[in-house]
């Protein structure tokens, strides 16, 4: 028996599509996942761990310089720093909330944090069998992705990189 939804995926355009496949990764993750996380708070600790990375710490710290300008730099502040505070609630991040470094806050991952991170690299692995990707669809994923990605970038470049 064809799956019930086999007609309307038939019709949808690529961007639905490509939505359809994010949540199907997101959700099997979240289901084998040893810890409960939001799709939000995993999004947030790949984050954590791509800040870490020194020419990612120069580019937020000339995002801070900028952002302390708006009248809403406090307000965001608070609001980003309530999201990291779960995760360091579940020692996954330490936050630091006075760093030498031209930031207002930093963050770093824990060694539960890594756990986690590679637990979630894994499952992200096993998903991509599950679901069949091969090299092939992977190859053209990538090209896509690079396509894409330059739409996003020249956005970010034009705000100045603050996002």
């Amino acid at each position: 028996m064809a799956h019930p939804h086999k007609d309307a995926i038939a019709k949808m355009p690529a961007s639905a599509l490509i939505g359809v496949i994010e949540e199907s990764k997101m959700t099997y993750v979240r289901e084998n996942l040893s810890v409960f996380l939001h799709e939000s708070q995993i999004k947030l600790l790949k984050q954590v761990k791509k800040h870490e990375k020194p020419h990612h710490k120069r580019i937020r710290v000339k995002q801070f310089e900028k952002a302390k300008k708006d009248d809403l730099f406090n307000l965001h502040l608070g609001l980003y720093l309530k999201k990291y505070e779960k995760l360091a609630k579940l020692e996954l991040i330490e936050i630091d909330k006075e760093p030498n470094n031209g930031l207002e806050y930093d963050c770093t991952l824990t060694p539960k944090g890594v756990e986690i991170l590679d637990e979630i690299s894994d499952f992200e692995s096993e998903w991509e069998s599950v679901v069949g990707i091969d090299d092939d669809a992977r190859e053209v994923l990538r090209e896509l992705a690079l396509n894409s990605f330059e739409i996003s970038y020249r956005h970010k470049k034009k705000q100045g990189f603050i996002f």
